[in-house]
């Protein structure tokens, strides 16, 4: 509700903006040919003024009449789309008439090549062709604008006003399009949804390398390919080379077909793969070739913040209005985004895939080539020199001396490394231009891949060696490491290490000032890593900021707000009066929800679950009481946040050691949140299974309790609505491993840069800020509707002290109350259940 009713507003706006502005455009043009006027007593310009004046006029005049023509062509074009259904079908034929004939062709030119033979790379097998690096003409190379060629005019148009809205996961952005078609705007909005190529690729062959940065690597070089095969025909007399794999979905013509139905009827990315899938059309440079003419774009805000991937789809910010909606965690996921870490076994195998590679194919190679290689091969050596270790070794078995995590600022970095020679620019331009880690990827999979198998010629009983290190390296890092908890890390797993690396050397290039680089030395280099930590996201947010006619953060659960006011808008530079903020309500009445902060149990016992207190028997002992009690009077479900994983462990241990755990169960089944994403869903279907077959069974049971982790896969994005979560209970304040470094040394450059709010350092702000955002979202999980009710408890104290109880949401703490004792609590909460029975 909170976001359609924003973009309705919007699109309002929007629409009235048009208005405005074709009806000045119609004013000027109306106005032209009569020229200035000139009044009685002023005089006459010179001649000079006057010419430049006139000709201002007249290419203004010219800019819009061709802005008009472009944008009457492309009504006309919607519109004939839109009423003419044989237009489809005729597409549709005449690309199954293309592909009929592309295949005849080949097939006759199969036919004529057999017996023949044909050119191989000095002995090379076909296959290894592909393989090969193109030449890297120049350190200032041309850039190439992605799928266009000089005759594709008609699919660039010219940007009209729009409004980007953000969000923060794919399923998100897909019921926010299901709820624009339903508003009074979703017959007439031109909306187009941006995704990844990993959502978006129709091509099986390339959607089957499941991580992302393959499917990216890989679709890049199918164009190149289609480039280079074009360039290769259109030479005469000279041998062409072997041909390399294009893409069938990567049609100008169907894809400028897919851009028209795009624009035609809203659609989200489901239905838009479906459009690419029936009309053998990329959904994923469709989509990016409709953006121009969109008035709302709807993309993932990574898209958007991330200034080479917002570049690379073609968004422009210029006079747009951007929406980042779900912006609680904006300042963490710019700062995410941004920040890079490589292991020493990523390292090492780089390292030794990279020298493999560059001794088997060095004799086709051209020098330019060679040089970056040489040049990453040096970095990489430094890289595990400064980690203490040797890149000719195994990173399993090489120890560290001096063990420890040590922070050092981006230049002393590069000094102690002996690196501050080499241009990290143009290494990290070759990297992305030239897809090595796509070369190198294959080669490891055709040479060192442990599924696949190594032909017994003598080259490739030379790299031998490649597929027992990297086996070695495989089985050292499982042996070293913790377990993968979801099937993305086996995917990253299975890529090239360089892919990783790649990210570190973009990141090294930040300023000095704005990051930092932490050494993290473990027992062995390969458990040792490198990490770069970005401590200033407003320098990646300014030009959002900066270019955009408007920026609105918005979120269901923003508190506190200073952060982003000052570590965010402010370092980008905004000035403070073009900041407005502005809070709302709840749409619940006030007696549907019950906010109470605990300040002791049944026992009198003091709530306060500080690192010293919390383990404590009888703390635990009094969190188990409490819970008791409620789950008495609460029916449905209850949701309990614990603060870690591993103090959700370690009480969940001892309630079952003390026979409290038993007496739980008799009124609430109990579920623990897993740590495994793909459990989750099992998990809370049978949390939901159980509270139903209660209500409607009745009996002792009176439903289930669910002991969740703050910060874990159920405090964000799930919705405990109605029995789901009568009551959600916050054991202790989370605040965050004040003893983590990454956290000390923003603390410290906080302290540094920031002034001090109201007699507390900056750091200080930081810890409470970030101990409550993670509150605030938790405890929001209960309410989801204008009829939901339900009972919040915040176990702990220091909740009541001022400081902390003005940083939760308005709307909860206008109706929160303070109850030193148990007693008085308890009995609140039986009046809820009381109401219940009644309203039942």
């Amino acid at each position: 509700g909170k976001s359609l009713s924003l973009i309705c507003g919007a699109l309002a706006w929007l629409r009235d903006f048009e208005e405005k502005k074709q009806q000045e455009e119609a004013r000027l043009l109306a106005l032209e040919g009569g020229g200035p006027e000139g009044g009685g007593a002023t005089a006459e310009p010179d001649w000079v003024a006057a010419f430049v004046q006139k000709k201002e006029e007249r290419d203004m005049v010219d800019r819009l009449k061709e802005e008009q023509i472009r944008r009457k062509k492309r009504e006309d074009r919607l519109e004939k789309i839109r009423h003419n259904v044989q237009l489809k079908y005729a597409a549709k034929r005449k690309r199954s008439e293309e592909d009929e004939t592309k295949r005849l062709l080949q097939l006759s030119k199969d036919v004529l090549s057999e017996g023949a033979g044909v050119d191989a790379l000095d002995q090379l097998d076909h296959s290894e062709e592909e393989l090969i690096l193109a030449e890297y003409e120049s350190d200032e190379e041309k850039k190439v604008v992605s799928g266009l060629e000089e005759d594709d005019d008609d699919l660039e148009e010219e940007h009209v006003t729009k409004i980007y809205y953000c969000s923060r996961t794919h399923s998100q952005l897909s019921q926010f399009v299901r709820e624009v078609q339903k508003s009074p705007f979703g017959k007439d909005t031109r909306l187009v949804s941006l995704g990844s190529r990993q959502n978006l690729c129709v091509n099986e062959e390339v959607r089957r390398l499941g991580a992302l940065q393959l499917i990216n690597d890989r679709c890049m070089e199918m164009q190149k390919n289609k480039h280079e095969k074009k360039n290769d025909e259109e030479m005469d007399g000279k041998k062409r080379r072997v041909s390399r794999t294009v893409c069938p979905f990567y049609s100008y013509e169907q894809m400028q077909f897919l851009r028209d139905e795009v624009l035609v009827e809203v659609k989200d990315i489901e239905q838009l793969v479906a459009l690419g899938r029936e009309n053998k059309a990329c959904p994923y440079y469709g989509s990016r070739y409709a953006i121009p003419a969109a008035q709302l774009v709807v993309l993932p805000y990574q898209m958007l913040l991330h200034e080479p991937t917002r570049s690379a789809a073609g968004i422009k910010l210029k006079n747009q209005i951007v929406i980042i909606d779900e912006a609680h965690n904006l300042i963490d996921t710019i700062t995410c985004i941004h920040s890079a870490e490589v292991t020493g076994s990523q390292l090492c195998c780089a390292h030794s895939q990279l020298l493999q590679y560059m001794e088997r194919y060095r004799k086709h190679l051209k020098a330019k080539n060679l040089m970056y290689i040489k040049q990453i091969l040096y970095l990489l050596e430094r890289f595990v020199a400064m980690l203490g270790g040797n890149v000719n070794q195994n990173p399993g078995c090489q120890a560290v001396s001096q063990t420890g995590t040590v922070l050092k600022s981006i230049n002393d970095f590069l000094f102690q490394s002996q690196i501050d020679n080499i241009n990290l620019f143009k290494v990290q331009r070759y990297c992305e231009k030239s897809l090595i880690s796509r070369k190198l990827f294959g080669f490891a999979e055709r040479y060192g891949g442990p599924a696949t198998a190594v032909k017994t010629n003598k080259e490739n009983q030379k790299l031998a060696g490649l597929q027992n290190f990297l086996l070695t390296l495989q089985q050292g890092s499982d042996k070293e490491g913790d377990p993968p908890v979801e099937a993305e890390d086996d995917q990253l797993r299975t890529a090239s290490p360089l892919m990783q690396i790649e990210g570190f050397l973009s990141a090294l290039t930040n300023a000095n000032q704005d990051g930092r680089i932490i050494l993290n030395r473990q027992s062995t280099v390969g458990q040792s890593s490198l990490k770069f930590l970005l401590l200033n996201p407003a320098v990646h947010f300014a030009k959002v900021v900066e270019e955009c006619r408007a920026v609105i953060i918005a979120g269901g659960t923003m508190q506190p707000v200073a952060d982003f006011r000052e570590q965010l808008l402010s370092c980008a530079g905004v000035d403070p009066a073009r900041v407005m903020e502005f809070s709302c309500g709840h749409v619940i009445p006030p007696e549907n929800i019950l906010p109470i902060v605990l300040c002791s149990g049944p026992s009198n016992q003091q709530l306060e679950f500080t690192y010293q207190t919390r383990d404590l028997p009888q703390m635990m002992d009094e969190t188990g009481r409490i819970l008791c009690n409620l789950c008495n009077v609460v029916p449905g479900g209850v949701v309990c946040f614990f603060p870690s994983y591993e103090y959700e462990k370690q009480v969940y241990a001892h309630w079952e050691k003390t026979g409290l755990l038993t007496r739980l169960a008799t009124k609430k089944k109990i579920f623990q949140e897993p740590k495994k994403a793909n459990q989750v869903e099992q998990v809370l279907v049978e949390y939901a299974k159980c509270i139903k077959r209660c209500s409607q069974a009745g009996g002792p049971m009176t439903g289930a309790l669910l002991l969740s982790v703050v910060g874990g896969k159920m405090s964000e994005g799930i919705n405990f609505s109605d029995d789901l979560g009568r009551c959600v209970i916050m054991v202790g304040m989370p605040y965050p491993n004040i003893k983590s470094p990454e956290l000390q040394e923003k603390m410290t450059w906080l302290d540094k840069t920031m002034p001090r709010a109201a007699g507390q350092a900056p750091s200080r702000v930081l810890i409470e800020n970030l101990c409550m955002k993670a509150v605030n979202q938790s405890i929001g999980r209960a309410i989801r509707h204008q009829k939901d009710f339900a009972s919040i408890l915040l176990l702990d104290h220091r909740y009541a002290r001022p400081a902390i109880f003005n940083k939760l949401p308005q709307w909860i703490r206008e109706r929160t109350q303070v109850k030193p004792a148990f007693g008085a609590a308890f009995a609140e909460l039986r009046k809820v259940r009381a109401r219940i029975l009644c309203t039942a």
